[in-house]
């Protein structure tokens, strides 16, 4: 394999690096990160998910202000990025999915990622448009039953999949006795997931797969790319950098975690969640139920009346840095992140790890 790490093409689109910023909901990568990203070669991801808090109005018209807040932070992107390549994160579990899917293609993005659910129906809202779309996927079973379906029924091959291992942050697509099995290892299942699709693609033309979820530097690229994938997708590692849109305290708790910090949360939307460990998080798990008032509905299985706390409350305090009524997710490398750099000094430092890596 070379030692120069070659770029990802998603359709027509091209990035230079091999890169995509994974989406990091309710305000943690927004416009200046994801333009920072473009702007270092790779892809930039606004994640849409608590998109609309961030707007004076997000309690009064949650459904408005998510619209308003996307489209804003789309057209801010578009122009701190110098033409490179935009992308928004955008979970199925939100119950206002298809009017952030909706305006993200109206505002002409790149690529929409879609997980945390299966994206069974996205084709239809990209029918005329040049935006691509991408399942953020857990296994070969849940791509092939994806590709089949968007084939058989609106004529669409999928542009690319992203496959997230249990090591990511954030919520995770794998129940908790998952998280440590090897079958269930991000090693294992990205040939698994490029074997499965492999009927679904066009003679000569490939399906690209990303891997993300414990990608952390340029040699655990190689090793990716070594097993067929076409790109890695990172997250953790972006948080500390400069242009990264959360708050200092916020991405001081990354840097300052240390081995042991990190635990599997069991969220109100019911599924597992790789977070930080803090003083909120254990005064939830001795049964304390922090009070608030739920501003809508936003995730469909998030269940109102039994949630001991609102996940997006906890997390948007936690990006304003308001540690004590909240919380960070981070993925299981977090422990090694120990200092701020910029985007453009992190991705130099991967292309260059990279190179160096065994060939």
């Amino acid at each position: 394999m070379s030692k120069v790490l070659q770029g990802l093409s998603i359709g027509n689109l091209m990035a230079r690096v091999p890169i995509i910023q994974g989406g990091m909901g309710v305000g943690i990568s927004l416009s200046g990160l994801a333009a920072a990203t473009a702007n270092a070669g790779g892809i930039g991801v606004i994640a849409a998910a608590g998109i609309g808090l961030l707007e004076p109005d997000g309690f009064k018209d949650f459904l408005g202000a998510s619209i308003r807040g996307l489209r804003k932070e789309i057209r801010k992107a578009r122009e701190l990025a110098k033409g490179g390549v935009l992308g928004v994160n955008i979970m199925v579990a939100l119950s206002n999915f298809a009017d952030l899917v909706r305006t993200a293609v109206e505002e002409k993005i790149d690529i929409i990622f879609a997980g945390a659910g299966l994206p069974m129906n996205l084709p239809e809202f990209v029918k005329g448009s040049a935006t691509k779309i991408v399942p953020i996927v857990s296994s070969g079973r849940a791509a092939a039953l994806i590709a089949k379906r968007w084939i058989d029924k609106y004529g669409y091959r999928p542009d690319a999949f992203v496959v997230e291992g249990p090591k990511a942050g954030g919520h995770l697509g794998y129940k908790s006795e998952q998280l440590s099995d090897p079958a269930f290892a991000l090693e294992t299942i990205v040939p698994e997931v490029i074997q499965a699709i492999r009927p679904y693609e066009e003679e000569g033309k490939r399906i690209p797969v990303i891997a993300g979820g414990g990608v952390y530097t340029g040699a655990d690229i190689r090793k990716f790319l070594e097993l067929g994938a076409s790109g890695v997708q990172m997250a953790t590692r972006f948080i500390a950098t400069d242009e990264c849109d959360a708050s200092a305290a916020f991405k001081e708790a990354i840097i300052d975690s240390k081995e042991g910090d990190l635990e599997i949360i069991k969220s109100p939307v019911g599924m597992p969640g790789r977070a930080v460990r803090n003083g909120f998080l254990k005064a939830v798990e001795k049964g304390e139920r922090k009070p608030y008032s739920c501003p809508y509905h936003c995730i469909v299985t998030c269940d109102v009346e039994k949630a001991p706390y609102c996940i997006s409350l906890a997390l948007l305090n936690a990006q304003k840095g308001r540690l004590d009524k909240g919380f960070a997710f981070a993925g299981a490398n977090a422990p090694r992140v120990d200092r701020m750099m910029s985007v453009q000094s992190l991705v130099d430092e991967l292309v260059e790890g990279y190179a160096s890596s065994d060939v």
